[in-house]
């Protein structure tokens, strides 16, 4: 396969099990059900409703497949298994790498569930397959308003609605309870969001993590910055007109 990348940054994780299903059912965002249609995208959650892990989730042989950040991998089989008690559930890391692509797709890929724009992955052997272009992915990313393991998704810090889950096909609100659900729930359907990742233009030099304020006041954080253009967490009650974030200049887009 001459058109796809290597994405070295993930891993994937396999589990297995007579309850691998109804496992993973009540302990992530949205239907683990439906991967048997095609991949769905989730998150798992604290029991307080903040971010912990997030991945694709897609059907293996007699198991569902996790694409996760390979520097949070670990952690999540240890929070599986935390869970596992006596589950009928196998956790085990593959050595599968996970190939992406933006030409025709390949037999055996799928579009990534969280938008059509971010190409196509697949699962299999990386042998002199060229690595995926970290830059290039960011830029897109930015431009589709994608929040990332590690840059925009904090853990025990994010709230996946203000990072824009709903949006990116990662939460099913119709789904039977899983952990962290009624914080979820709660925020969308009885308050108002306050705060979320947004799309901003960079005008001057800023480096992702950099506080921004709009005239001396705390207003977010700035996070992927690609160009003249960035992702950025803000209160939207402060997001008007110019911001700053150190010397440069910050617009919502």
């Amino acid at each position: 396969m001459t058109n796809g990348f290597y994405n070295a940054d993930r891993t994937v994780l396999r589990i297995a099990g007579a309850d691998h299903v109804s496992f993973l059912e009540g302990l992530v965002s949205n239907s683990v059900e439906r991967v048997a249609e095609g991949p769905v995208y989730a998150a798992m959650l604290t029991p307080q409703g903040k971010y912990l892990f997030d991945f694709i989730m897609s059907a293996g042989e007699d198991s569902i497949l996790l694409d996760v950040s390979k520097n949070r991998a670990a952690a999540l089989a240890q929070r599986l298994t935390m869970y596992r008690l006596r589950a009928d559930v196998e956790i085990t890391e593959t050595d599968l790498g996970v190939l992406q692509g933006f030409d025709e797709m390949p037999e055996g890929a799928f579009l990534d569930p969280r938008s059509d724009a971010l190409g196509w992955r697949m699962y299999g052997d990386a042998s002199g397959i060229p690595e995926l272009d970290i830059a290039a992915w960011d830029a897109l990313r930015v431009a589709h308003e994608i929040p990332e393991t590690g840059a925009e998704l904090l853990p025990d810090d994010s709230y996946i609605l203000e990072v824009g889950f709903e949006r990116i096909n990662g939460v099913d609100f119709r789904k039977g309870c899983y952990v962290g659900q009624e914080v979820t729930a709660r925020m969308k359907h009885k308050t108002e969001l306050k705060k979320g990742l947004v799309s901003v233009s960079v005008e001057g030099n800023a480096d992702a993590g950099i506080p921004i304020t709009t005239d001396g006041k705390p207003a977010g954080t700035l996070h992927t910055v690609s160009g003249d253009k960035a992702l950025a967490y803000l209160r939207f009650g402060r997001a008007t007109g110019d911001m700053q974030a150190g010397g440069a200049v910050i617009r919502r887009i």
